[in-house]
């Protein structure tokens, strides 16, 4: 049997927008209403993506770290969400700086993300339009999804799977350009020895 494609992922967001509700959704189909939204937790979950054994271990971050915890997350992960709440205009705020200390913490690569407007199921409060959001993630090149943790509206699913399937076709543009580098180098030194030795 094929070895599974391991990929990490990391949720980020403001405390309180439902990072840990979504993961739970995804994983169990269920909601739940109390969990400590101080806990950091960490989940191994495997599916069958377009064919393909995938191993996801999702990192959902309690929200509240310091910049030195942000930072070793923000390494750790090869593909994140941005969560915000749309009842919750100050999230919403908060996920362009986030993806500023990605980019930083990331470069030279590009970031992959998806970003999630969490709590559509709240419309009558909502702070934040669908349009607002979109055009977010035009603004990122990122997907964008709009769900409710809380009744399972929105293709949470997809939301994961988007995102591995995002970071696989990003490792497989990776591998191939370093590839190419690498045949390049060799072919730059078997270049030098041609000359010394005709010299």
């Amino acid at each position: 049997m094929a070895k599974s494609a391991e990929v990490k992922l990391a949720i980020f967001g403001r405390a309180g927008v439902g990072k840990s509700a979504l993961v739970v959704r995804f994983l169990t189909k269920r909601f739940i209403w109390e969990y400590d939204p101080t806990l950091e937790s960490t989940y191994r979950h495997q599916a069958t993506i377009d064919d393909e054994v995938v191993s996801m271990e999702i990192l959902d971050t309690a929200g509240q770290e310091d910049a030195i915890q942000k930072e070793g997350h923000m390494r750790w992960g090869e593909g994140f969400v941005l969560v915000y709440d749309i009842t919750d205009r100050g999230s919403f705020e908060e996920v362009l700086p986030l993806k500023n200390i990605l980019d930083e913490i990331k470069k030279p690569k590009n970031v992959t993300l998806i970003l999630v407007g969490n709590k559509a199921d709240l419309d009558h409060s909502r702070q934040v339009s669908t349009e607002e959001g979109e055009k977010l993630a035009t603004e990122l090149a990122c997907a964008f999804y709009e769900c409710s943790a809380c009744t399972g509206e929105g293709n949470i699913t997809e939301i994961f799977y988007e995102l591995c399937r995002e970071v696989r076709r990003r490792r497989m543009v990776q591998g191939k350009t370093r590839r190419r580098s690498s045949t390049t180098h060799v072919k730059q030194a078997i270049n030098k020895m041609l000359t010394k030795i005709s010299s």
